[in-house]
């Protein structure tokens, strides 16, 4: 059995407070454990939220985000300490979404990288938004994300 080595990780275990911005997140890594294998990890976060940076009303999403590790994996608690930094930030929906993934795979390096974001009404249109940052490796098995088309998305 692999053992992931969390030495240097600076928030696991220890309370910590949520960052003001995005740009004061912490992203953190740990090794992979089982480089040379292919496989999808996925985050999914059901209640994103964000502000509309023209009105600072809130909006919210269910973000996806399945990657096939190189090296790296990205530690989940400094993840979702990013998620809710989030919270107090005004960006459009599109914005958000490409910045997430791009940090991601600024830290990570992985061989492969998907968000999906699906937007929750405002003004009646549902806004969703996808990324990816190329074809899969042929052969690893790549789940649907799962989310409804829009219908109340529960």
């Amino acid at each position: 059995m692999v053992k992931t080595d969390v030495s240097g990780l600076s928030q696991l275990g220890q309370p910590t407070s949520a960052p003001e911005s995005p740009e004061a997140a912490i992203l953190e890594r740990v090794p992979a454990g089982h480089s040379g294998t292919e496989y999808v990890v996925r985050f999914t976060a059901p209640e994103f939220t964000s502000l509309c940076p023209m009105t600072g009303q809130p909006d919210f999403a269910h973000i996806v985000i399945d990657y096939i590790p190189g090296d790296w994996l990205v530690e989940s608690k400094s993840l979702k300490l990013y998620l809710v930094s989030f919270r107090n930030h005004g960006a459009f929906h599109e914005d958000c979404t490409l910045d997430i993934g791009k940090r991601l795979v600024a830290l990570l390096d992985p061989k492969w990288l998907r968000i999906g974001a699906y937007w929750y009404p405002r003004g009646g249109i549902p806004i969703d938004v996808f990324w990816q940052t190329g074809a899969p490796p042929e052969g690893v098995w790549i789940p649907e994300q799962g989310v409804q088309p829009y219908r109340g998305r529960g």
